[in-house]
């Protein structure tokens, strides 16, 4: 590791900057916690439910690529610095919020608040530190910023049991606000952000058709809309319901099971990051992984025992790490003019997946409950089969070519 000051200045940036992204993960996975309260008080269909997790995701996904064009012109530390005080406004309406409509307001102004969270990350990454080190750094980025996962765990859980879901919103609000002012106090950008021209959004956009003109874009864009959505599927939406429904955990309890989800999923990203086989083997250990989640979900599916369940959860949490294999595959299957756009593209597809997943799989449960069949079953039924589907786009559609 490169001690010099500039290192160390880069990693003290971007240990602020993943504050943000760490928060991004607490909003996202909140309604895993929320969601028994939630259902409580406004009388929730699951199918609602659903909606409400993937609000969040559908905001945060469609405004990938706008960012993306932000971070471009007018630098990573502007951009996040601009967007993310719509995300404590978000809290704030959820917190306050008399109906299922203004929650889902909350939520979409939260995710669009959130949407440069991670990306400002990874474009810092890919400028700051040499082409070696990527997959590393921001598998590292990734595991560090899964601290916030940790706090939509036990921690949420006593807030909501001891006072309400609220007050959770609340909270989450309060240490959005810190992570906003960090960013603003100790972040620069580089050098070329002082060289910015004007935003041109035809152009912008004709250059992302460009990217997907590309043949190999589609497998990699199809398989990203369903690895992240599956773990992200499990932990921030159906995994408290399942625990409480299924097992009868408590809310304090499931948030147990949460956090330990959570830390394996900080060691996976750092872990996957430091293993990586390279370009020659890299796309066959992304589909292996993959598959094997699939493997889980499905046990999961019909398994009638909680300890299997926890376990094969805790399972997917670790391989979840994988995802930090996706990025580095997508900043080698592209030239370096491309990069910036392939990034805001692909993180668009893992999040408008993980909106899609969790909206279409709200409309599985409801739809199983009325046919008298477990809805959880049903509900990791799907999930296994979107990502056999997404390995199978991966494998048949076009590979990069390698030169």
């Amino acid at each position: 590791m490169n001690d010099s000051p500039g290192s160390r200045t880069a990693w003290t940036m971007l240990l602020v900057l993943i504050g943000g992204f760490a928060l991004s993960q607490a909003f996202r996975t909140a309604a895993a916690i929320m969601a028994p309260a939630l259902t409580h008080d406004f009388d929730l269909t699951k199918q609602q439910l659903g909606l409400f997790a993937a609000a969040f995701h559908f905001s945060f996904a469609g405004l990938q690529l706008f960012m993306g064009m932000g971070i471009d012109v007018y630098g990573p530390r502007k951009t996040i610095v601009t967007v993310f005080p719509l995300a404590i406004v978000g809290a704030l309406v959820a917190a306050t919020a008399p109906n299922y409509a203004m929650l889902i307001v909350g939520q979409i102004l939260i995710g669009i608040g959130c949407a440069p969270a991670f990306l400002v990350c990874t474009v810092f990454v890919s400028r700051r530190f040499p082409i070696e080190r990527f997959a590393a750094v921001n598998g590292a980025a990734l595991g560090i910023g899964s601290v916030g996962l940790l706090l939509t765990g036990t921690p949420l859980a006593w807030v909501i049991e001891a006072f309400s879901w609220r007050w959770g919103f609340v909270a989450l609000a309060v240490l959005a606000a810190g992570a906003w002012l960090a960013i603003f106090t100790l972040v620069r950008d580089d050098g070329s952000a002082t060289q910015r021209q004007k935003l041109d959004v035809g152009a912008a956009l004709r250059g992302y058709g460009e990217l997907f003109r590309l043949p190999h874009t589609a497998g990699i864009f199809l398989l990203a809309l369903t690895t992240y959505s599956s773990f992200m599927t499990l932990r921030g939406l159906w995994l408290g319901p399942m625990l409480i429904d299924r097992h009868a955990f408590s809310l304090v309890q499931t948030g147990n099971v949460a956090i330990a989800i959570s830390v394996t999923g900080m060691i996976a990203a750092p872990l996957f990051g430091r293993l990586d086989p390279g370009e020659a083997r890299r796309r066959s250990w992304i589909m292996r992984f993959a598959l094997i989640n699939a493997a889980c979900f499905a046990v999961m599916a019909v398994s009638p025992h909680a300890a299997i369940e926890v376990v094969l959860a805790l399972a997917i949490g670790l391989m979840s790490g994988f995802g930090s294999l996706q990025y580095a595959d997508v900043r080698s299957a592209y030239p370096p003019h491309m990069t910036g756009r392939a990034m805001a593209v692909f993180t668009m597809a893992l999040f408008l997946g993980v909106a899609v997943m969790q909206w279409f799989t709200g409309g599985v449960a409801s739809a199983a409950g009325a046919f008298k069949v477990d809805p959880y079953a049903a509900v990791l039924g799907a999930i296994a089969l979107s990502l056999v589907l997404g390995c199978a786009a991966f494998r048949v559609l076009p590979a990069p070519r390698k030169d």
